[in-house]
C-alpha cells in the first residue's frame, strides 16, 4: 500500500516529464538565422568576448544580435546560414567598436575645448551663483515635466537620456521594438519642449 493511501490522502503522482524534443518543434523560431543564433548563443558570447575582452560587452551585442535577426523580413533561407550569421555579428561589432570611438574622440574633443589650464594644471570652472540657482530651477521644472508623461513613454525618456541607454538597450529593458522606443522618446522630447518653453 502507497503511504498516501495509508494516511488517507490520495497518492500524488509525479507528472511525466514532456518530451524535449516536442518542445523544441512547438516552439522553434521560423527564420533559419534565429535557430541557428538560439543553437548557438554560448558560442557567439565566446566570440563576442574574446574580440571585446569584456563579458558584459559580449552580453550587449549576444542580445542586439538576437533583436536584429527577430526583426529581419522574412526571406530565402540563407545558403550558408553559418556564415551570414558570423557576418552579421562581426559587422554589429565593428558598428559598436566604431560609435564608441566617435564617443571618446567627440569627448575627448569637448574637454579640450572646455578644459582650463592654469601653470599646467585643468582648474574646474564653478558657474556664477545666479546661474547655478536658474540650473537647479530648470532642473526642478523638468523633473515635474517627465513625472507627468505617460507611463510608458516616461520610461523610455528616463532610460534613453537620462541614463544613457542606447535605443536598443531600452527596448530590450522595457520589452518593447526599437521603433516603439524611438516613438515614445520622440514623443517625450516634443511633449516636454512644449511644457517648459517660457
Amino acid at each position: 500500500m502507497a503511504q498516501g493511501a495509508e494516511w488517507g490522502t490520495p497518492e500524488i503522482v509525479p507528472k511525466p516529464p514532456s518530451d524535449p524534443i516536442d518542445n523544441a518543434a512547438a516552439s522553434a523560431p521560423a527564420d533559419p538565422l534565429v535557430a541557428l543564433y538560439l543553437a548557438r548563443r554560448e558560442i557567439l558570447l565566446r566570440f563576442f568576448a574574446g574580440r571585446t575582452g569584456s563579458w558584459a560587452a559580449a552580453e550587449d551585442l549576444a542580445q542586439e544580435l538576437y533583436l536584429k535577426l527577430s526583426e529581419r523580413p522574412p526571406g530565402p533561407e540563407p545558403e550558408n546560414p553559418g556564415a551570414l550569421l558570423y557576418r552579421i555579428a562581426l559587422n554589429l561589432m565593428l558598428d559598436s567598436a566604431r560609435g564608441s570611438a566617435r564617443s571618446a574622440a567627440r569627448e575627448a574633443e569637448w574637454r579640450r575645448l572646455n578644459r582650463t589650464q592654469l601653470g599646467g594644471e585643468e582648474v574646474a570652472e564653478q558657474a556664477a551663483a545666479d546661474e547655478a540657482a536658474a540650473s537647479r530651477q530648470r532642473l526642478r521644472h523638468l523633473i515635474a515635466a517627465v513625472a507627468e508623461l505617460p507611463p510608458q513613454m516616461q520610461r523610455a525618456f528616463r532610460l534613453h537620456k537620462l541614463e544613457g541607454l542606447s535605443h536598443a538597450q531600452t527596448a530590450r529593458a522595457m520589452g518593447l521594438s526599437v521603433k516603439s522606443v524611438e516613438k515614445h522618446v520622440s514623443a517625450a522630447l516634443k511633449a516636454l519642449t512644449a511644457r517648459l518653453q517660457p
